[in-house]
């Protein structure tokens, strides 16, 4: 097996509810998982009869099936060791043992954002592992339950099939205003519907699904603090994406339609996109031995917090694709014959500047990582807030700046069909060049490029995700409000005043 495919000990029993299949090893290997999968998938109307090869869909595919190729490429940055077997995994199924592993997380995604210029996908899995490790152990120690060897064993399965597991946390939240037993329609939120011998009955939805058709295996998770009265609503448990109870509905993104004209320059990122798609969920009956929390309401709130910890942090994947969006700022200034000007260089100092600090917040994060009580590691909260707040702003100044930079033929630029034309081609090709030297299609590739990021299809995974991803803007200021420590803060402050006693009418004379 290649060091890159993932197992744990060869003769451990798989689980019934896991199919047999050969670990996958490359992309390529992945590809081929995706396929005959029956998926209930609807785009544009239709249901889509296999994914894999469906032009809009296929993009995003490529972008996975880049993370298994990463992994054979470079395996000390994108696997990782077992402590526990000695085995080598797939360092997105991986349990962190250090807080380097955390760290590694990081440097892996900036890299893979830097090879895809788009979201890959499996870092929603990779994190709810790590939460759930924790938060599993933790309510086993205080309700004796089986959840946390539960959860082992689903992460050794993985790791051993080498599969891509996705997570599903947010859901469609009906009236914001209500708590999720206060919905007129219970199922805004979702929730078991009856308890069987041997398992739950879930039914919801969840929205915004990145990756979703994608996974193998999606861990449901609740998507906020709940109350005792929202018992139902605490569920965890790992359902398989082929399930025949799934529904995928793919949301639209900007462009992308762009995919079905035969061409390769006017989507801009010909190789790689994203995905995401509303799960409807229609009584799906999960074994018990795939629960990993089932009304245990108290301790909601502690997942919520700990997966958007890891998952905020993870948000340094915006510096990989931030790095292909200054190259290619910075490749449009060439072509245009200015790139020595100085407001240019400026320009793009201050791209990389904005870069560097969504990067440095989240590595911090990953660096100040502590032991939990599982024995896995968790980042720096606080560290991890800032570093996704960052990213709810910079990328738009960014996108700004290379836009700035490209010039208004990037939203004037005409099709790739035109410049092909007989009559009217040549024209195009005398009229649109920049300085001597350049090909006119050079200079078309590198502005479509830089729309494909800030206004098209990868716009979605850069800018609009960057926003309300693992929680919109108010939700990191809230945890950050609740970490700033401001009364130690204040205790500086008296310290270094000489403040010792601030009660009125205690004042000594001054003069």
């Amino acid at each position: 097996m290649s060091s890159a495919a993932a197992s744990s000990s060869e003769t451990e029993p798989s689980p019934s509810w896991l199919k047999p299949r050969p670990p996958i090893v490359s992309g390529e290997d992945y590809v081929a998982s995706l396929r005959g999968r029956g998926l209930r998938v609807f785009l544009l109307g239709e249901r889509v009869a296999e994914p894999v090869d469906h032009p809009i869909l296929r993009p995003s595919i490529n972008a996975v099936a880049r993370t298994y190729d990463l992994a054979l490429e470079r395996p000390e940055l994108a696997t990782a060791v077992v402590g526990e077997t000695g085995q080598r995994v797939n360092r997105f199924l991986h349990v962190t043992e250090s807080a380097a592993d955390v760290v590694q997380q990081n440097k892996m995604q900036r890299r893979l954002g830097q090879l895809t210029g788009t979201c890959f996908q499996r870092c929603v899995g990779m994190d709810a592992i790590n939460a759930l490790y924790t938060t599993t152990w933790l309510i086993d120690q205080a309700r004796q339950t089986p959840y946390h060897g539960r959860l082992r064993a689903f992460v050794r399965a993985m790791q051993r099939q080498n599969l891509v597991v996705g997570g599903a946390m947010t859901d469609v939240k009906g009236d914001r205003g209500k708590a999720p037993h206060e919905q007129s329609d219970p199922d805004m939120f979702v929730r078991v519907v009856r308890r069987e011998p041997g398992g739950v009955v879930i039914r919801g939805a969840k929205a915004h699904q990145t990756g979703c058709i994608n996974s193998h295996w999606i861990v449901v998770m609740p998507t906020m603090r709940l109350g005792p009265r929202d018992r139902d609503h605490a569920i965890v448990c790992a359902v398989p994406v082929d399930h025949p109870g799934l529904t995928f509905v793919v949301g639209r993104q900007s462009c992308d339609t762009r995919a079905l004209e035969g061409g390769a320059v006017d989507v801009g990122n010909a190789r790689y996109g994203g995905q995401e798609a509303l799960i409807i969920l229609d009584d799906v009956f999960v074994p018990d031995e795939l629960v990993f929390m089932d009304g245990e309401v108290e301790f909601a709130a502690d997942l919520v917090e700990r997966f958007t910890a890891y998952h905020r942090r993870s948000y340094v994947c915006k510096a990989g694709v931030g790095d292909v969006l200054i190259g290619a700022a910075a490749l449009i200034a060439d072509y245009n014959g200015v790139p020595q000007v100085s407001h240019v260089r400026d320009k793009l100092v201050e791209m990389a500047h904005l870069n560097e600090t969504i990067y440095g917040a989240g590595i911090a994060a990953s660096h100040e990582s502590t032991a939990t009580p599982a024995g896995n590691w968790q980042n720096d909260p606080m560290l991890a807030n800032v570093c996704k707040h960052n990213v709810t702003r910079f990328p738009y100044e960014m996108a700004r700046l290379a836009q700035d930079l490209a010039g208004g033929l990037l939203a004037t630029l005409p099709s790739e069909h035109d410049f092909a034309d007989p009559e009217v081609g040549p024209l195009l090709k005398k009229y649109l060049r920049g300085r001597d030297g350049v090909s006119v299609e050079a200079r078309a590739r590198a502005l479509r490029l830089i729309e494909n990021l800030t206004l098209g299809r990868n716009a979605v995974g850069y800018l609009t995700e960057s926003m309300h991803g693992a929680g919109s803007p108010q939700a990191q200021r809230i945890q950050i409000a609740r970490q700033m420590q401001v009364e130690d803060k204040k205790a500086l402050a008296r310290a270094l005043a000489g403040i010792t006693d601030e009660v009125e009418g205690a004042d000594r004379d001054m003069s």
